[in-house]
C-alpha cells in the first residue's frame, strides 16, 4: 500500500504573492467582461472549483491553463501579469513546476500500477491512478463512462483530475491513461506539470500481461487483436517518445524495473 501523503510544503513567500496577484486580475478580468466563473471554466475546459481557486492564488496554474484563460478573455497571458512580474512566468510556472511528480505513461500491460505503486513506496510520495479517480468521482468504470459519455467527455474527467492532483500533491508518482496522449491538451499539460516517463514494452509482452491479469478483452471476438495492438503502439510511439524519459519493461524483473524507474526519478529532479 502507498505511504500516507507527506504534509506539503507552502510555496515560497514571493511565488505565494505572486499568485495572488495574478488570480486578482483573472478575477477582475472576468467581472470587467461580465463572465460567470462557471462559463469562463467552460470556455477554458476547466472545472468551476480550480477556476476558483486560481482566482483566490491558492492555485498554482500551468502556462497552458493561463494561457487558456486568457485567450478566454480575449486577453495576452502575459496582461494577466502583475507589472514588472513577467520574467517570473517561467519560475513559476515553467519546468520548476513539475516538482517532485512523476506521470507514467504506457499502454496497457507497459506496468503502470505495479510498478506506479513501487515506485512511490521507494520515494515515500503518494500513488494516485487517474482511471481509479475518475471511476470513484463517476460512480462508473472508466470503460463504461467512454463509452456512455465518449472521448471528450472522459479527456475532460481526465484534465480536471490532473488538475486537481497538481494542485494537492508537489510529489506523487501518476499513473494516466494509455490514450492520454491521444488529447494533446492533456498530454501538454502532462508534460509541462510533471515529470512524463514512458513504460515501453514489446507488443507480446503488452498482451502477455494483460491476460496474466484476467483482461481477455484483447483476445475477445478479435482474431486480429495483436495486429491492432501493434497499430496503436506504432501511432502512439512519436507521442509516448516525447516523455522526458523512458524505461523498457521488456523481460525484466518488477524490482529491476524500479531500481531504473528511481535512478530515472533522481535524474529528472535534479534537471529542475
Amino acid at each position: 500500500m502507498p505511504r500516507p501523503a507527506k504534509a506539503e510544503k507552502p510555496p515560497r513567500a514571493e511565488n505565494a504573492a505572486l499568485l495572488v496577484e495574478i488570480g486578482a486580475r483573472v478575477r477582475k478580468e472576468r467581472a470587467k467582461r461580465g463572465v460567470t466563473r462557471r462559463t469562463l471554466a467552460q470556455q477554458c475546459q476547466t472545472s468551476e472549483r480550480y477556476l476558483a481557486q486560481i482566482e483566490l492564488g491558492e492555485a498554482n496554474p500551468s502556462v497552458l491553463v493561463l494561457d487558456s484563460i486568457a485567450r478566454a478573455l480575449d486577453l495576452d497571458p502575459i496582461e494577466l501579469m502583475p507589472a514588472g512580474r513577467s520574467r517570473d512566468i517561467r519560475q513559476a510556472f515553467g519546468a520548476p513546476h513539475r516538482a517532485r511528480r512523476v506521470a507514467l505513461v504506457g499502454l496497457r500491460g507497459a506496468g503502470k500500477s505495479t510498478l506506479g505503486a513501487a515506485l512511490a513506496r521507494q520515494l515515500d510520495v503518494p500513488f494516485i491512478e487517474i482511471d481509479k479517480m475518475i471511476e470513484r468521482e463517476h460512480g462508473a468504470s472508466a470503460a463504461t463512462l467512454f463509452e456512455v459519455y465518449g472521448q471528450g467527455t472522459f479527456r475532460r474527467y481526465e484534465r480536471e483530475c490532473l488538475e486537481r492532483i497538481v494542485a494537492k500533491h508537489d510529489s506523487a508518482v501518476i499513473a494516466t491513461a494509455g490514450g492520454i496522449v491521444a488529447d494533446e491538451r492533456n498530454f501538454a499539460q502532462l508534460l509541462d506539470q510533471t515529470h512524463v516517463v514512458w513504460l515501453q514494452a514489446s507488443p507480446a509482452e503488452h498482451m502477455r500481461r494483460v491476460m496474466e491479469q484476467g483482461d481477455f478483452r484483447p483476445m475477445a471476438h478479435n482474431r486480429n487483436a495483436m495486429n491492432d495492438l501493434v497499430a496503436i503502439l506504432d501511432a502512439r510511439a512519436a507521442e509516448y517518445g516525447r516523455s522526458h524519459a523512458r524505461v523498457d519493461t521488456s523481460g525484466k524483473s518488477v524490482e529491476g524495473c524500479v531500481k531504473e524507474l528511481v535512478e530515472a526519478a533522481e535524474a529528472l529532479f535534479g534537471e529542475n
